[in-house]
């Protein structure tokens, strides 16, 4: 089996290289080929060069669209397992041997895994309680998501109609597909990823709380205003 690791990629010089370092780091620990497709989105910095310095493979995406953007490596991937990542995380060490355990057990349809925030504060906490009841309502997680390529094309990937929340409507839809098919939604968590805090450095550990009607907004998809605020047009 081959592994194909997404990474949508917008101006992260900054974070980008210790992401792809923490992929090559956990893919030693596997026999399997592992590739790694960064979408490159409206990159003026050095994101292009630190991807090329991992060998990473590069395509271009220009659209504020998410959905669009990790489709586009997707489409680039040659793998038969489909694992997706944000430039900003960084996964642990045994993530691909999780993910190679669970798909070989046969019982799930992929899923996602735990996240721990690069560092905590009141208002991070409180933000993370408010998203929490949609997680568990739907039973699902997200972060980073993996499962086979065959599996992700029957779903048809992330859907492009969305300009945000694209993540949170493939896991429902990944575990509906899974639910048909008698397996599982399964939520890795022996391994885990570690994400950035850069929206609460940019907007402040409060923001969201104070700004009920932009969650809405982003959590509905469809807002391309309140999507191109909190995502596309955000400095780095």
């Amino acid at each position: 089996m081959k592994y194909s690791v997404l990474i949508p990629a917008h101006n992260e010089e900054a974070y980008i290289g210790p992401c792809l370092q923490s992929i090559e780091d956990a893919a030693e620990k596997i026999t399997a080929d592992v590739e790694i497709i960064v979408a490159l989105n409206r990159c003026s910095d050095r994101t292009a060069a630190i991807a090329a310095d991992h060998q990473a493979v590069s395509v271009i995406e220009n659209s504020k669209n998410l959905a669009r953007i990790r489709n586009a490596a997707a489409r680039a991937a040659t793998g038969e397992i489909i694992v997706t990542i944000d430039a900003d995380s960084r996964m642990s060490r045994n993530m691909l041997v999780e993910i190679a355990a669970n798909l070989a057990a046969g019982k799930y349809i992929g899923g996602g895994v735990m996240i721990r925030p690069e560092r905590w504060s009141p208002g991070i906490f409180m933000s993370v309680l408010t998203i929490l009841p949609f997680l568990l309502v739907h039973r699902i997680s997200g972060g980073l998501f993996w499962c086979y390529r065959k599996d992700f094309e029957a779903v048809g990937g992330f859907n492009e109609a969305l300009v945000s929340a694209e993540d949170l409507d493939f896991a429902i839809r990944l575990k509906a597909y899974g639910k048909q098919n008698g397996r599982r939604f399964k939520t890795i968590t022996r391994a885990h990823i570690i994400t950035s805090c850069r929206k609460f450095d940019t907007f402040g550990d409060w923001y969201l709380l104070k700004n009920p009607a932009l969650v809405r907004n982003l959590m509905k998809g469809n807002n391309q205003k309140a999507a191109d605020l909190f995502y596309y047009d955000t400095d780095r």
